[in-house]
């Protein structure tokens, strides 16, 4: 009754034995090196992959094309007039801008503190009451009441 009790032990220990070597090399045979071959024809993949891609890729597409005579992308056919008045109103706009700027900054390029007051526009000039050379600008809309607010360091 012994024997067989130790016999049986050692059964036992050859099976976790041989189960745990099975576990190991079975782990050792499934590691492989990782090769990377490139599928797209643009990374250095077979040029017959192309078509397969392409259809794949239309396939899949849920775009439409856009309406040609429709203004989606602001592509339009502008008249010569058009082009004309833009071009005056750029540069009305441009001596406009020059013009208020000579007014807030001096002959010597410092920001001149105040109040400057269009039809369109109120700009302020704010000097930084910490650091004198640290400027904010303001304009505002007077249409909109939109504002957009700079801050300037002005270097002394």
């Amino acid at each position: 009754m012994k024997g067989a009790i130790v016999s049986k032990k050692k059964e036992y220990r050859l099976r976790t034995a041989l189960l745990i070597a099975s576990w190991a090399l079975a782990g050792q045979a499934a590691a492989t090196e990782l090769v990377y071959y490139p599928f797209n024809p643009s990374f250095g993949g077979s040029p017959l992959n192309g078509s397969v891609l392409l259809n794949s890729a239309l396939a899949t597409n849920k775009h439409t094309d856009p309406d040609i005579g429709s203004d989606q992308f602001g592509i339009e056919e502008k008249t010569p007039a058009e082009i004309l008045n833009e071009s005056i109103e750029r540069n009305i706009v441009s001596r406009l801008s020059i013009a208020a700027s000579s007014q807030i900054i001096d002959s010597n390029g410092n920001f001149i503190p105040g109040r400057l007051e269009t039809t369109s526009f109120i700009i302020n000039v704010v000097v930084s009451p910490t650091n004198p050379n640290d400027l904010t600008i303001t304009t505002t809309d007077k249409i909109s009441g939109a504002s957009t607010i700079f801050h300037v360091s002005n270097p002394a």
